[in-house]
């Protein structure tokens, strides 16, 4: 790779970076759910309805075949289609950041066909299975920058965990631009951020993030992605304007009377961290159907549950949002 391409790789990062930050800066990140049919096939012109109507609210860009995607039950062509079809629903309002993931050989296939479909970065899932030392991990990361001209957001969860010595290392690569967190391990994630260079972009990426979002935003991480806005947007767009005003107040009762009761039921089964979600869009009216196994839909005495927590939610939002949201 000759030096003036490498020039233009980083020029790249660094003007997919400023759209980035605007966007923190602006709103939530969204993760949208991939709409299914009633026989599991994928339903494109539900989802391209979803993806719309996810922009139309205004997130800082827009986060397509992620976790609460389902990236890991797309198969190739769905995956492109997803991807091509959130980027036109997009329109170039926002950035548009598509989850690739497996072993990095796999990871460099997805990353292929997102920059065919005209994404602006990819969000880096933690690989398939198996765990690694810290040289595995940058290894893996090294392997897929490699093989894409794309900026690069590493995703550190599960048996994924970056040090700081490594998270220099990769941060050195002129298209890795940012890092999710998912550990929620303060302590460390205030090393990575002390150890990372200026301008390195850093996401709360915990599971339902607002729960955590004053911490984070304690060690200097007030960006996150947040499920509920999948949802119910004008929920999470009061609890994001109260957090960033300092409504400390309105944080605590959005988080007493709708968050803590929500992650009560998120909790009870696995997998419900993407199939709560999804059924409390369809309770809204979405057309996102049933999730893929393994992955079930909830219980029906879960999905009363939720019911009752998500109305308590909505009363707390002003009708104003409630009504644009719809």
């Amino acid at each position: 790779m000759c030096g003036c391409h490498l020039r233009t790789e980083t020029a790249e990062a660094t003007e997919t970076v400023e759209r980035l930050r605007a966007g923190m800066e602006r709103g939530v990140l969204s993760f949208p759910l991939t709409g299914f049919r009633a026989d599991g096939s994928l339903d494109l012109d539900a989802f391209r309805e979803y993806v719309a109507a996810q922009v139309a609210t205004g997130p800082g860009a827009v986060f397509p075949a992620c976790g609460t995607g389902e990236f890991f039950s797309l198969d190739e062509e769905e995956y492109r289609q997803v991807v091509t079809a959130t980027v036109e629903e997009s329109a170039g309002r926002l950035p548009v950041v598509a989850g690739i993931g497996y072993g990095w050989a796999q990871a460099a296939r997805f990353a292929r066909i997102a920059e065919e479909a005209g994404a602006d970065a990819l969000l880096v899932l933690p690989h398939y299975l198996v765990s690694g030392p810290q040289s595995g991990l940058v290894a893996q990361v090294e392997q897929i920058a490699a093989r894409t001209r794309l900026p690069l957001i590493v995703y550190q969860r599960d048996q994924v965990a970056f040090s700081t010595e490594s998270l220099e290392r990769i941060a050195a690569l002129p298209t890795v631009v940012g890092l999710k967190d998912g550990h929620s391990d303060l302590d460390r994630l205030q090393r990575l951020t002390l150890a990372a260079p200026d301008g390195f972009l850093f996401f709360n990426g915990a599971a339902t993030a607002e729960i955590q979002a004053r911490a984070y935003a304690a060690v200097g991480v007030p960006a996150y992605s947040s499920a509920v806005h999948a949802f119910a947007p004008e929920i999470a767009a009061a609890f994001f304007t109260a957090l960033r005003d300092g409504d400390h107040p309105r944080v605590d009762r959005l988080l007493r009377d709708f968050y803590l009761p929500f992650v009560e039921i998120r909790d009870r089964v696995p997998g419900y961290g993407v199939s709560l979600v999804k059924a409390a869009a369809r309770l809204r009216g979405r057309p996102v159907g049933p999730v893929r196994a393994p992955l079930t839909d909830p219980a029906p005495a879960d999905l009363a549950d939720l019911e009752r927590v998500l109305a308590a939610g909505l009363d707390l939002v002003p009708s104003a949002l409630t009504g644009a949201a719809r």
